[in-house]
């Protein structure tokens, strides 16, 4: 599996895996070695977690990038292998998709954040008492800014996490109010060169509707589980005013490389510089870049109206 195929599984697996809201509950209390402790509410029920851990091991991209970006980077001691930002995380060889409790459990964690329940890794770390928190893909926006509300009550940096999430907010707000002349038009949001894409169901699809866009792939065929794959002919036939790139690196694909594809320089997105090449990780994780991926969708509303 090519990684940035692979990241867009995890929010596939992440929004099948969901079992529970995060919530804003946590509870000062007294640990099992008598030191202070807090608890969260996560996807897999209460988890009580040092006050300030200072040995996390994180096994989602989007979660390192919230660990960092809130003030907790001293604490991690090691990363998945997708988790390639910032430059400084400590990757290993770690696996999200194929996790391996005795490998996670050799960096003696006092914290482990996923999210995906990917081969029971969750209840192999809790049968050993090793704290897990449990943060799936968000589905909406408020999931992601509370999942980095629910990392920095976990980790000591709860302030920290409150201001990163209100910036994020902000931000997008901002970039959305100054980018309003989407409503109407239509998009395609390119997951890999196999023209596998998504509906407006999925979370992507939900911040694109942010500026009004409307998405070719909500009838397609298959569509209902979020992730469909288009034909060629489907479309050439929707014609979308914006198609947007996220498979830039994993592909090797940009606007010159999909005007050589048969049929597609007639398109109105070709034809008006309406191809957008995404940065693949920002646009598939739901962390602290996300006002990038939101930007780069104003400023192409913006250009090509």
């Amino acid at each position: 599996m090519r990684p940035v195929r692979a990241l867009g599984a995890a929010l596939v697996i992440g929004l099948v895996t969901l079992a529970a809201g995060c919530g804003d509950d946590d509870s000062p209390s007294e640990g099992k070695g008598g030191g202070a402790s807090v608890t969260v509410q996560a996807a897999n029920g209460a988890v009580t977690v040092p006050e300030k851990p200072k040995r996390i091991v994180s096994l989602s991209p989007t979660h390192t990038e919230t660990l960092f970006a809130i003030g907790a980077g001293s604490q991690v001691v090691a990363v998945d292998g997708y988790s390639n930002y910032p430059a400084n995380a400590p990757r290993t060889k770690l696996s999200s998709f194929k996790p391996n409790a005795e490998a996670v459990i050799g960096y003696k964690p006092d914290l482990v954040v996923v999210s995906d329940d990917m081969d029971g890794i969750v209840a192999a770390l809790e049968k050993i008492k090793v704290p897990v928190l449990f943060e799936p893909s968000a589905k909406t926006l408020d999931e992601a800014y509370d999942e980095i509300n629910d990392l920095g009550r976990a980790t000591g940096h709860a302030a920290e996490a409150t201001k990163l999430s209100g910036d994020m907010r902000t931000s997008i707000q901002q970039t959305v109010s100054t980018s309003s002349q989407g409503k109407g038009r239509s998009y395609y949001h390119e997951l890999d060169n196999q023209l596998h894409t998504a509906t407006s169901k999925t979370f992507l699809g939900q911040v694109y509707g942010l500026f009004g866009l409307r998405n070719i792939a909500d009838q397609a065929e298959k569509a209902s589980g979020g992730y469909p794959q288009l034909s060629r002919e489907v479309l050439l036939k929707q014609d979308p005013d914006l198609i947007f790139l996220a498979d830039t690196k994993c592909c090797g694909q940009s606007a010159a490389a999909v005007a050589k594809r048969p049929g597609f320089q007639a398109l109105k997105a070709v034809k008006g510089q309406g191809v957008v090449a995404l940065d693949d990780d920002i646009a598939s994780r739901w962390g602290p870049r996300l006002p990038q991926f939101v930007k780069a969708i104003g400023d192409a509303v913006q250009r090509t109206r």
